[in-house]
């Protein structure tokens, strides 16, 4: 990893990790189905402009059935799922329930494109999932945790959005492979945006946003998004699947900004719970564990 490529991993991690800030700052105002829409249609007004001078919308039109169905299932329904979790559980636990997006990753790859982790992989993904029981358990154990403002629905749409975020995995390597990032990114937030338009003018909120909220709405939409999609594509270009290692770091800098601009608190589950996953997520991507040697000539 070279200088530059390390300072874009680590403002990748910063930018994803503050779309939760992002997230809990406007979602009070604007609500879950409106904030997101404004959020993937800046995102889309950021890149459009990136895809034409990339001169890639031919891959756009030709591919726009997968990359639409794309944009419902990685933008437009696992935003929505964290806009509502924030208005209930602090911006860190989020992220770091986030950041089991690689694990399901790697159940569903396992399931549907027939790719067979190895035994420490499968011990990875036992690992991981149980650290979610385990961090979910602490936050719905309680009956109150399912009624109305508890944080029960919450972890569900949280755990919801990253299973989302496994199958978006899965299907983009099975039917979008070869198609230039830039057109699956821009297409992805059209698509959002358009199915997302009309619930938003239903729950358009009936008193106008604060100008901080607007703001930010835009910063998520426009560098959260727009730019991090940016950021993402150069590293999956100069790093490979290695790429997905940022994933580790988003928590990190989600709890910093929660703990920086709202004052929210680590505590012990929370922190224990992070750690199994991490632990988890990094056997059963392979991260870490036992190398396969070279066979001998």
């Amino acid at each position: 990893m070279t200088p530059r490529i390390g300072m874009e991993w680590v403002a990748l991690a910063a930018l994803w990790g503050a779309s939760f800030l992002f997230m809990k700052l406007g979602a009070a105002e604007f609500g879950p189905v409106a904030l997101s829409f404004v959020r993937v249609a800046v995102a889309a007004l950021t890149l459009v402009p990136l895809l034409a001078w990339s001169g890639h919308g031919a891959a756009l039109r030709q591919h726009w059935k997968a990359i639409a169905l794309i944009g419902v299932i990685n933008s437009a329904l696992p935003f929505l799922a964290y806009s509502y979790a924030v208005l209930s559980v602090t911006a860190g636990l989020a992220a770091v329930f986030n950041a089991t997006s690689p694990l399901w990753g790697a159940l569903i790859a396992w399931a549907w494109l027939s790719e067979k982790p190895s035994g420490w992989r499968v011990a990875g993904l036992a690992i991981g999932f149980s650290g979610v029981v385990g961090l979910a358990w602490s936050n719905v154990g309680n009956p109150a945790a399912f009624k109305p403002g508890g944080s029960g629905w919450a972890v569900v749409a949280c755990l919801g959005a990253t299973f989302l975020y496994g199958v978006t995995a899965s299907a983009t390597r099975r039917w979008l492979t070869g198609v230039p990032p830039i057109a699956v990114a821009t297409g992805s937030q059209l698509s959002a945006a358009a199915v997302l338009l009309l619930p938003a003018v239903w729950f358009w909120p009936t008193v106008m946003p604060s100008p901080s909220s607007w703001v930010s709405a835009a910063l998520l939409g426009a560098a959260c998004t727009g730019l991090a999609y940016i950021l993402f594509f150069r590293l999956l270009a100069a790093m490979g699947p290695r790429a997905i290692t940022v994933t580790f770091l988003i928590p990190v800098f989600a709890v910093a900004w929660g703990f920086i601009f709202l004052g929210e608190r680590v505590n012990a589950a929370m922190a224990a719970g992070c750690a199994v996953i991490v632990l988890g997520t990094a056997l059963a991507t392979g991260l870490v564990g036992p190398r396969r040697q070279p066979a001998k000539p």
